[in-house]
């Protein structure tokens, strides 16, 4: 091997080396970091773990439907046309139902459209929202109450997780 070759080949080592501390340091951070700002905080915290609602009361679809859906503000004030009406938080739920105006939430988990991942079959096998959501409750994972993203959701990440769990890999299972 002559002097040019090592040079280049050490090179490219350090290169691919400096690359994946990078892509390793991103995705640590990403780990770290909270989610988006959402324009209603809504404490997951306070409503899953201090009042015990299940994740369906407020995702109806999701054990029936491909789509666990963002609740509308009308199903918000339910309870809150009543509880905790003094809240700036609950303000913007009644301006937004009074002004007939949607919350534009800001989608946080997200497939490409060719594919068809469905709730329901998830749920009915009995995954729990935590294995592809992570615990939206621990204010740890999810600094200042914001969902993020903790998985990859990416292919080798259900394809690995169907492997493990016995599940169907062929392309048509995910892929319509």
């Amino acid at each position: 091997m002559n002097r040019r070759s090592l040079i280049l080949g050490t090179g490219l080592i350090a290169a691919l080396l400096l690359v994946g501390l990078g892509v390793a340091g991103l995705a640590f951070a990403g780990q770290m970091a909270p989610g988006p700002a959402q324009p209603v905080n809504f404490p997951h915290t306070v409503h899953v773990s201090a009042l015990g609602m299940e994740c369906r009361f407020c995702h109806r679809g999701v054990d029936t439907e491909a789509q666990a859906t963002i609740p509308p503000v009308e199903q918000c004030l339910f309870c809150h046309v009543v509880v905790r009406t003094d809240s700036p938080e609950i303000q913007k739920l009644l301006n937004s139902y009074r002004n007939n105006e949607p919350i534009d939430w800001v989608r946080v988990h997200r497939q490409p459209d060719h594919v068809g991942f469905v709730h329901w079959t998830h749920i009915a096998k009995g995954f729990d929202c935590a294995t592809c959501h992570g615990d939206v409750t621990n204010i740890d994972q999810m600094p200042l109450g914001r969902v993020k993203q903790v998985r990859a959701l990416g292919m080798g990440d259900c394809v690995n997780c169907h492997r493990e769990n016995n599940a169907p890999t062929d392309c048509w299972t995910c892929h319509k």
